[in-house]
């Protein structure tokens, strides 16, 4: 109603809210040079300290260049076994009638499986705990955004004793995965291999284990709380729209008969008792499961506001932004207009069929990963997960909406389901 561009205070400060592409376009790519993370990001550095959500510049630009590699395909197909194999080991743990905590379960789940994939590790009686200081990072990130948070950060106060504990335990995990492998010097194929041999290309320096736990703890963050809610949002969209959960199961069906041929062709009948899992080289077929995941993106995406601050004066069309200025995107907004968006509220997965969600991101209307050269590094990973994860526990299972579940948005650091997510578990017949 009030147009592509809306000022408004937000304490002392001018805020600007932008919902045009193309003006989102000009903030990530155009003019990014104008802008730096917004006062939000710059008080995570409490939390996570100066990884890549957080850092600037040249700085930034050289901490991603020597993560890329990481990231590269083979290492991703890799990764692909142990998401496969988590989610198999909760699909075999579920029972039909049950009832669970969906967001509950699926945060556990994609903590296993960042913990294995980034440092190599099985966390799993130490998943609760884990689960717990991050959730506390997580709710305590409101608190950072007060008025003088930087002071109050110094007393004694609960709050301020809460954030210490849970940074605490998790920097004594990090760091001792980080000590543990430099005594033994052996690259195990995870992300910490990959950030402890990686070399500056201009100087050969390499991290040191400060900076190592920043990017580490990032990616932690990231790489288990925004798939998790990715997958929380999915699995509720699913229970509404019973034709979309059917031609999903439907596909996962005619690709599980053709992972099954393929195997007893290469290597003749399959054991009694082995289940066909899924694999990396199975993400092609699974069309309809990439559309499901990208319409839930869509819809509720993690990252449902981002901020940047202006350093220079800038202009969006006809709209003076200052110097100092907060100016806020919100894919969440964004990608709900019906001027971009047919059926903008309805939850239609078909519509990534006969369009790449790799066309409509690079039209800046779709941005659940952000963009330019600030978008999210972990993007091809978290593709890979969720497809898989929710590939494997589907081919089994469908969750149903509890009567009494109340649905509503947690708006914190991701988007999160308000009131949890209780469901019901139904084999499939």
């Amino acid at each position: 109603d009030l147009g592509d561009v809306t000022t408004f205070r937000m304490g002392p400060r001018r805020s600007f809210f932008v919902n045009h592409p193309e003006y989102i376009r000009d903030i990530f790519t155009t003019s990014a040079h104008r802008f730096v993370k917004g006062r939000a990001l710059q008080r995570a550095r409490t939390l996570l300290g100066n990884g890549l959500l957080t850092n600037e510049g040249e700085s930034h630009l050289r901490q991603r260049r020597m993560i890329q590699p990481a990231f590269h395909r083979a290492r991703i197909a890799e990764y692909a076994r142990s998401m496969v194999d988590f989610a198999e080991d909760l699909s075999n743990s579920w029972q039909d009638g049950s009832v669970i905590d969906v967001d509950k379960e699926m945060m556990r789940l994609t903590l296993r499986i960042v913990a294995k994939t980034l440092f190599g590790a099985d966390v799993t009686t130490e998943a609760d705990e884990v689960g717990s200081a991050m959730t506390t990072l997580v709710e305590m990130f409101d608190y950072l955004l007060l008025p003088f948070s930087e002071w109050l950060e110094k007393l004694p106060l609960p709050h301020t004793r809460r954030l210490k504990k849970a940074r605490g335990a998790l920097d004594q995990i990090i760091f001792g995965f980080i000590n543990a492998r430099r005594a033994h010097g052996q690259d195990r194929g995870d992300l910490l291999s990959t950030l402890l041999a990686a070399r500056d290309e201009s100087d050969g320096s390499a991290m040191s284990d400060e900076q190592i736990r920043d990017e580490a703890l990032t990616l932690f963050l990231a790489g288990h709380e925004t798939t998790a809610n990715a997958l929380t949002w999915a699995w509720y969209l699913l229970s509404k729209n019973p034709e979309a959960e059917t031609r999903l199961h439907e596909e996962l069906d005619e690709v599980v008969r053709t992972g099954l041929s393929r195997t007893t062709t290469e290597h003749g009948p399959p054991k009694s008792g082995t289940q066909n899992s899924l694999r990396f080289d199975d993400l092609p077929q699974l069309r309809f499961t990439e559309a499901v995941i990208a319409e839930s993106l869509r819809l509720f995406p993690p990252a449902w506001a981002i901020g940047r601050l202006s350093i220079a004066e800038h202009r969006f069309g006809s709209f003076e932004i200052p110097k100092g200025s907060l100016v806020l995107v919100s894919p969440f907004v964004t990608q709900r207009d019906p001027r971009f968006w047919d059926e903008p509220e309805v939850f239609k997965p078909e519509r990534w069929v006969s369009v790449s969600v790799k066309e409509v991101s690079q039209q800046f209307k779709y941005l659940p990963f952000g963009g330019g050269v600030r978008r999210c590094i972990g993007e091809s990973f978290a593709w890979t997960e969720t497809n898989l994860v929710l590939a494997t526990l589907a081919r089994r299972w469908k969750l149903e909406m509890i009567p009494d579940q109340k649905i509503g948005l947690q708006p914190m650091i991701t988007l999160r389901p308000k009131f949890g997510m209780r469901m019901r578990i139904r084999k499939r017949t």
